[in-house]
């Protein structure tokens, strides 16, 4: 697997997330850390869902880097009641 490839497309992802839905947003750097995070462990666990090449771990990483985002958002509003 490249790592780089996946780290680079989680951060990416992260970043999506956080404009889509602003609602689970934590601030561009965080994102961007859940998003590289998110990265990784897409590559992980999706890494041969979609083809192996690299066009799936492009997408593997930006799945990945926008759910990892999101589920640290919703976490952030939990504790933060």
């Amino acid at each position: 697997m490249n790592w780089i490839i996946l780290l680079f497309s989680g951060a990416l992802g992260g970043i999506i997330g956080g404009a889509a839905l602003s609602k689970y947003s934590m601030g561009m750097s965080y994102n961007v850390i859940a998003g590289v995070v998110g990265g990784g462990i897409g590559g992980l666990l999706l890494g041969g869902t979609f083809g192996g090449g690299t066009i799936g771990q492009i997408a593997a990483g930006i799945i990945g880097g926008i759910l990892v985002m999101v589920i640290a958002g919703v976490l952030k509003g939990m504790m933060a009641k």
